[in-house]
């Protein structure tokens, strides 16, 4: 049986996502969970400006949006994913508009591109990343998301990217530093800050 994506918490909590068939990897709801509980201690989530990088059915931004982000850029290659995606922006959007203080309807946008192009190509800046890479995903391709991320960054921003336990740790681009790495199971997550420029 598939595996059911919800929305764990805030005004779209419980929702049920559409999942993409093939060619994703949707990140487990204990991993998420860890990930959310780790950035609402970091206070991280209400009010930023959130991108997705390899979104797949763009839970990890959908939640982010449903906790209090104030918008989500999802962007995915496969364009399959990408209706999913848009599909599963539409029903988080339905819901803001139903919330008791009348949330405001967040801005929800998916981009049908490769990261790498994304990133060559965006001019606005982000406070919060998620980076969700398919494990097949080559260290080279990895190498320049995150170097072609680090502009796009703001001062203060926290990316969140997500490898197999099993793979080695990518290689850092000058601009970003290692904060931590949590591990659960098959899947570690490298919390990475912008190096400070002063």
């Amino acid at each position: 049986m598939e595996p059911v994506t919800r929305i764990i918490a805030g005004f779209a909590g419980s929702l049920t996502l559409k999942v993409p068939s093939a060619g994703t990897r949707p990140t487990s709801d204990r991993v998420r969970e860890a990930i959310f509980s780790a950035l609402e201690a970091r206070d991280a989530i209400d009010g930023m400006r959130v991108l997705d990088l390899y979104a797949g059915s763009g839970a990890l931004a959908l939640e982010a949006i449903s906790r209090g982000a104030a918008s989500a850029v999802l962007v995915e290659k496969s364009s399959a994913a990408v209706q999913v995606c848009k599909a599963n922006a539409a029903l988080v959007q339905g819901r803001a508009g139903r919330g008791s203080g009348g949330t405001a309807r967040p801005s929800i946008q998916v981009i049908g591109k490769p990261a790498t192009s994304y990133l060559s190509s965006a001019l606005e800046t982000f406070d919060l990343v998620f980076i969700d890479p398919p494990y097949e995903v080559g260290g080279l391709e990895l190498d320049h998301v995150l170097e072609g991320l680090v502009p796009r960054l703001a001062p203060d921003a926290v990316v969140a990217l997500e490898r197999s336990s099993r793979s080695p740790a990518p290689a850092w681009p000058a601009g970003l530093t290692l904060d931590k790495v949590s591990r659960y199971g098959e899947t570690a997550v490298y919390w990475l800050n912008p190096e400070p420029t002063d």
